[in-house]
């Protein structure tokens, strides 16, 4: 069985649902935190821009840029994932690989302190709020994944994945944030182009 041609947008979407969600939960819970971006929370194609971190669309609006791509695709089998199959295909005709393996990048920005008009480095109290601001970020986004993953996949066992590497960005151009990926395990489940549905 092959990929549903929307098996990776709707996947992507469900992340980007899922963790905007979290970030507004959280901004209900913790004084001074904000919420999603309002602004700039999409699904992108490739590496995201840096484009903005701090200029919500209005004087109400959550500032901030929030991101989901797709960093590689491979195929995997249900024995070894979250490992790359290097078994040869062709052999028998369209016979996919069970299980294919999907590396999904959460990028979150927000506006980092930045030095005064004169030179000066910014004051401790406006780094430390940016830290608190930035951890608890880390937490929620980690979070959101733990527990969304599973129901993104309509099965009794929900879906398999593995948690990667988070990593701070930044400060850079007057942004810092995070970065979370995970690695997801796309179940085979259209038919190859040809055959008949079951």
């Amino acid at each position: 069985m092959a990929l549903s041609p929307l098996a990776v947008h709707e996947l992507t979407e469900a992340v980007l649902g899922c963790v905007c969600a979290a970030l507004d939960r959280t901004a209900e819970l913790v004084p001074d935190q904000p919420g999603c971006p309002d602004c700039r929370a999409c699904v992108v194609p490739g590496q995201p821009a840096w484009d903005t971190c701090d200029d919500p669309c209005s004087e109400t609006a959550t500032g901030g840029q929030l991101t989901v791509s797709v960093a590689r695709m491979y195929p995997s089998t249900d024995v070894d994932f979250p490992a790359e199959s290097r078994m040869v295909q062709g052999m028998r005709g369209c016979m996919p690989p069970t299980v294919t393996g999907l590396e999904v990048v959460v990028t979150l920005l927000r506006c980092a302190p930045m030095p005064t008009e004169d030179g000066c480095p910014p004051d401790c109290a406006d780094m430390s709020a940016a830290a608190r601001v930035l951890h608890v970020d880390m937490t929620t986004v980690y979070s959101a994944l733990l527990c969304c993953l599973p129901g993104t996949e309509q099965r009794r066992r929900g879906r398999r994945f593995v948690m990667g590497t988070q990593r701070v960005l930044g400060p850079e151009g007057g942004c810092v944030g995070l970065e979370q990926r995970a690695i997801v395990a796309l179940p085979g489940c259209a038919p190859c182009p040809g055959e008949e549905s079951p």
